[in-house]
């Protein structure tokens, strides 16, 4: 008789972050396993990344692409756009530099978007019209140079609703885990 390996649940921390839940969603085989956790991780900021990602009523009101920034520190080292510099942080290219300039491993001095999901509204069309388009671009940066990195990509990537595109989880997959989601007549 053959030994069959089989792989241990991963269990992740009950505040991990919203891109650790997503890359243990993609690696699921089975609808059925990506369902349930989904299920089991649930939480308000994940939620409303997939209703900002998969509703095409959600209209976002910041530029498709990249994030353009630079950084006055940086204009002469580094530069490009915020896109870049996540991808660099993320690949480890780069260190963070903290709030006070000092350097830092990525997460220190980073929050996630489980403790930022509640601004969102500010992005998207029918959520904070007092907004002018420069202070919610502004907004937006600000928000994404406090986030830990791939919380950053993740965020620019639902504002582009190409979560698909990183990330092995479709809308039917959110459908069928969050059946009490009203899909529709947001903006």
């Amino acid at each position: 008789m053959a030994n069959v390996k089989v792989k241990p649940d991963v269990k992740l921390d009950t505040n991990c972050f919203q891109h650790e839940i997503l890359e243990l969603v993609s690696k699921q085989r089975s609808n059925t396993k990506k369902v349930s956790i989904l299920q089991e991780y649930r939480n308000n900021a994940l939620v409303s990344l997939f209703i900002w990602n998969f509703d095409d009523s959600v209209i976002s009101l910041l530029p498709p692409g990249d994030v353009p920034y630079a950084d006055i520190k940086e204009m002469t080292s580094v530069g490009g756009t915020l896109s870049d510099q996540v991808s660099r942080q993320i690949s480890g290219q780069e260190k963070s530099v903290g709030y006070n300039g000092v350097d830092g491993d990525i997460r220190r001095g980073r929050t996630s978007l489980r403790n930022e999901y509640d601004k969102l509204y500010n992005f998207v069309k029918g959520g904070n019209n007092t907004l002018s388009s420069i202070r919610r671009e502004t907004m937006f940066i600000n928000m994404l140079q406090g986030l830990d990195p791939k919380e950053a990509e993740l965020l620019c990537l639902v504002k582009d609703k190409k979560l698909t595109d990183k990330y092995k989880i479709t809308w039917e997959n959110v459908k069928e885990a969050y059946p009490d989601v009203r899909w529709g007549g947001r903006s």
